[in-house]
């Protein structure tokens, strides 16, 4: 009986070793980088082979509020209470800081502290959203009202529902532009799955936050656009402008693909807000 016990109790403690030897090598090849990588996504195809970016997408945060680090503010009208404050939020420029020349720092905080001035003669004091001007690039991306991409093979639109924006991507060189505008030229190319876009000759007169960041008419953006899962882009933008910047440096942010079904992107017809605003001193 107890030779019986014994070669029981062996068996058992054998099959316990093997199931126990299973376990770690089932835990090391989850374990092993090989094993655990999903393989990169892949985004669905157009007729000319590549990826699909179409779709309505808009980004969530507070970057529309400042790219950089920042606590929570006060509304800039206090009558406006909770509703106009500004919420906390983590930046979007890589590194933290914007790396501005002296001159520009100073500038950067005279144009928060007047952001809400709006002069009809001069229109570079005060915040241009507050004004429905066009938001240019990139402020256009992540403000908080969603865009929608539409992909073609020569020519990509954006349309954006902020005061109607909207911008063409052209997949072929164009000349420089000869004038500057609102939302600039942007000229693109496909560098893999990743839409990679110059974006030149925009006014100066954009800014890239309701915080007062800005620059000059020598800015340079160089957009990527990247698809991770079927239902978000990975967005970057390296901000280049000699005269303001002492180097370039990069915004990065997701933008989440609405799902939700009656998605478009509606009307925001904001001039006729700030008309009141804007003819008030012309009218005195």
């Amino acid at each position: 009986m107890r030779i019986q016990i014994q070669a029981r109790n062996r068996s058992r403690g054998a099959t316990i070793a093997i199931a126990a030897s299973a376990a770690v090598v089932a835990l090391s090849l989850l374990a092993s980088p090989v094993a655990a990588q999903a393989p990169p996504y892949t985004a669905p195809r157009t007729v000319d082979d590549k990826p699909d970016l179409s779709g309505i997408w808009q980004a969530v945060g507070t970057a529309h509020w400042d790219i950089e680090d920042h606590q929570a503010q006060p509304p800039a009208l206090l009558a406006m209470g909770a509703i106009g404050a500004v919420p906390a939020g983590y930046g979007i420029v890589e590194g933290g800081d914007i790396p501005y020349q002296p001159w520009a720092a100073a500038r950067k905080k005279e144009n928060f502290e007047t952001r809400m001035t709006v002069d009809p003669f001069n229109r570079s004091v005060g915040d241009p959203e507050v004004k429905c001007y066009l938001p240019g690039v990139p402020r256009a991306t992540y403000l908080p009202f969603p865009f929608q991409i539409l992909q073609g093979t020569d020519v990509i639109s954006i349309a954006y529902e902020f005061a109607g924006a909207s911008r063409f991507i052209h997949m072929t060189e164009l000349p420089q532009s000869p004038i500057d505008t609102w939302m600039g030229q942007s000229v693109g190319r496909w560098e893999g799955d990743t839409l990679v876009v110059d974006v030149t000759s925009q006014l100066d007169q954009t800014w890239f936050d309701r915080a007062g960041n800005f620059h000059s008419d020598d800015l340079h953006v160089v957009e990527r656009y990247t698809p991770i899962t079927p239902y978000h882009l990975n967005y970057e933008a390296t901000i280049e402008d000699p005269r303001v910047f002492t180097r370039p440096w990069k915004i990065s942010l997701p933008l989440y693909r609405r799902m939700d079904q009656a998605a478009e992107v509606l009307e925001f017809r904001c001039l006729e807000f700030v008309e009141p605003l804007l003819l008030a001193p012309i009218s005195k």
